[in-house]
This record gives structure tokens, sequence and C-alpha cells, in this order.
């Protein structure tokens, strides 16, 4: 788990010397809250020890931690905006710390980046959004145990509304040639994360399937 020694280093690389613990204390909070099943402290736990493999390569490590601290502090399965308000957040935490205006606008950037709707515009996008579908990549237990832990945040779906959309999200990701934008992550994660894609399509496939005939 994150601990408060790398959260005031993290806010120290900012330039910010004074680190907010209350602040650390209820974005885990957040984490922990009952209705999430995947987007919870083991998945950002996850993203920060992926990112520690290519800290090497962030043009801004720094802020590219924090977005991986802020990237689902708001998550509401019903919620249209959760990114832009947990970038908004974020922004504003960082100006109320004394951050500048550019390190504010970046982090409120990456944050936004993991709509995963538009290309990355710089390297340090491609990164925050390698590391956020790293799991994609997983291997094939813990690949299918996500995707359990997904349908569970999604329990007050009809099953068919479920699996119609999540087969159309899944897609998308196959779509991409590569699914991946670093080195690293494609080099270590593609070819496991279009097995796992291709199966759990055609699962949900399969399924839809059987219930039209």
């Amino acid at each position: 788990m994150p601990t408060e020694q790398a959260w005031q280093w993290m806010w120290q690389g900012l330039g910010l010397a004074q680190p907010d613990h209350a602040l650390m204390r209820t974005l885990l909070e957040r984490y922990a809250q009952p209705h999430r099943k995947y987007h919870t402290r083991q998945h950002l736990d996850a993203c920060l020890k992926h990112f520690e493999a290519v800290r090497h390569a962030a043009t801004h490590p720094h802020e590219i931690e924090l977005a991986l601290w802020f990237h689902d502090a708001v998550y509401d399965i019903a919620g249209a905006a959760n990114e832009a308000q947990s970038a908004d957040w974020a922004r504003d935490v960082l100006q109320a710390a004394g951050a500048s205006s550019e390190v504010a606008a970046r982090v409120h950037a990456l944050v936004m980046a993991t709509c995963h709707n538009t290309q990355p515009q710089t390297p340090d996008q491609e990164i925050l959004l390698d590391v956020d579908l790293a799991i994609l990549g997983a291997p094939a237990a813990l690949f299918d145990a996500y995707e359990t832990q997904i349908r569970a945040e999604y329990a007050s779906v009809p099953e068919e509304t479920f699996r119609k959309g999540r087969r159309q999200i899944l897609e998308s990701f196959l779509s991409r040639r590569p699914i991946f934008h670093t080195h690293h992550f494609s080099a270590h994660y593609e070819a496991q994360a279009h097995a796992n894609l291709r199966r759990s399509v055609s699962r949900l496939q399969d399924r839809q399937q059987y219930r039209g005939s």
C-alpha cells in the first residue's frame, strides 16, 4: 500500500514542501468505498507499482504519480463526469498548495486522458494510460478476476445491457494497433492483452447469441 513517506516525497518532487496527509487519507477512503470492486486501493497500488517500472522514462514523474492518485478519486457508475470531477479536484488541490498553473494544468490533462477516448498528447500521458490499462495484459486468471470485479461494480445494470456495453468497450481496445503506447508495456503486455480481450469478447458474444436464439 502507498506510504506517507512516498506521499511526502511526491509532494516535495512537485516543489511543495508541506504535503497534505489528510488529503492522502481522504483519497484512500475514496478508493475504499463499498460500491467499488475493481477501482479500489488494490487498483491504485497496482498502478503505482507499474509506474515504478517506467518512472525513469517520464518527463514529470511526480505529476504522473499524483495523477494516478486522483484518476479514480471520483467513481460513480451512474456519473458521466467522473474523470472531469477527479481532474478538477486534483487541479484545485495543486493550486491551493501553491503549485504553478502549468503543473496544475498538466496534472488535470493527465487525469482527463484516462477517459480513454482520445489519443494521448504527451509522452507522460502515454505512460499514464498504459499504467491504467496494464490489467488488460495481466495473466488470464487475474484478467478474468478483473472482469468479474467490473461486473460486480455494475451489478445494478441488467445483464443484457451490461454485456452489450462491455463488449463495445473491449472491442474498442482490441481495435487499437497497438493497445499500449510505450515500448515497455507493449513489449510486456501487448500479446497477452489481445488474448485476454479476444477471450472476453467471445464469451460476451456467445452469451448474447444464446439469448437471441
